[in-house]
């Protein structure tokens, strides 16, 4: 195995089109046309370019994906598209079709949760592993804030339109004790067209009870116990830390780790604390190993 530095690693940029949907792929690895891959499944607002570093740091070890969700990144944004939980599994699951995956070790963040827990629950043969970065089986949770604004028609599109670059830099830093860095602030916002505002008010009024949800999923994925992984920023004041630990009633195996100065964007205000964990878990995973980080507070 290569042991050039992660900077060194590059990730080609390609497109597909899954579900009337064109996109960008972003992939990296020794072997491009591996079955077996880490697939990174981004959340809301973010793209594949959340997952630049990280699918660096991991590319060493096989083979990486990430893609732009529809309405988001560079995402087609079609109006008629159904933006829901049950949509993005499908798309996901196309994309993957075409991507030649058979095997993959999930790598998921905010909504990418309720995608990827959804095609794993739809695909058991095909998961190998989970890694969950603020977010999971979501027992007993009730939305927060800003999702009750999107949720409610009228409001939700006011709240999107006077959102301006200052506004939207304020709200994607609250509970992020460290900040985010500036480049990934602007990019998220300069993402954040009208196609993904729309995108994002639908994706959330389509999407009903999510303690629900979590209790037929959990009863899906429970008996599968794949190798897991919870990374949880602790001052996430959207998803509060105590659904870290909650992960292991689904996920038998799941090892946690928390990182106290961290928020819901741990791979932006704290990337050297998320590789310190995930690099180590998918490398073991990918090589067949049993292994993973030490569970606990990081």
């Amino acid at each position: 195995m290569s042991s050039a530095p992660h900077d060194q690693w590059p990730l080609q940029s390609s497109s597909l089109s899954a579900c009337g949907i064109r996109t960008r792929v972003l992939q990296g690895g020794q072997d491009l046309k591996a079955t077996e891959a880490v697939v990174f499944v981004h959340g809301n607002p973010g793209s594949s370019e959340d997952w630049r570093a990280l699918m660096q740091a991991v590319a060493p070890h096989g083979r990486v994906i990430a893609l732009d969700m529809p309405g988001f990144g560079q995402a087609d944004k079609p109006a008629d598209y159904p933006y829901s939980v049950e949509g993005g599994t499908a798309f996901l699951t196309e994309a993957l079709k075409q991507l030649g995956v058979l095997r993959a070790h999930l790598v998921l963040h905010d909504f990418g949760g309720p995608w990827g827990l959804m095609w794993a629950a739809m695909n058991p043969l095909g998961l190998a592993s989970l890694t969950l970065i603020n977010t999971g089986i979501l027992k007993g949770y009730r939305w927060h804030y800003m999702a009750r604004i999107w949720r409610t028609p009228l409001l939700g599109e006011l709240q999107q339109l006077i959102t301006t670059r200052s506004g939207f830099k304020w709200a994607i830093s609250v509970g992020c004790p460290k900040g985010l860095p500036l480049e990934f602030v602007n990019r998220m916002y300069n993402d954040l067209d009208w196609g993904t505002k729309r995108a994002i008010l639908k994706l959330y009024r389509a999407t009903g009870d999510l303690d629900n949800r979590s209790q037929a999923l959990g009863k899906m994925l429970a008996p599968l116990n794949p190798p897991t992984l919870v990374v949880w920023g602790a001052a996430d004041p959207y998803l509060p830390a105590r659904y870290a630990e909650q992960q292991k009633e689904t996920f038998a195996k799941a090892q946690v780790v928390l990182l106290p100065q961290s928020g819901h964007f741990p791979f932006a205000d704290d990337p050297q604390g998320v590789a310190q964990a995930v690099v180590p878990f998918l490398r073991q995973q990918l090589s067949g190993g049993t292994a993973g980080v030490r569970s606990g507070v990081a």
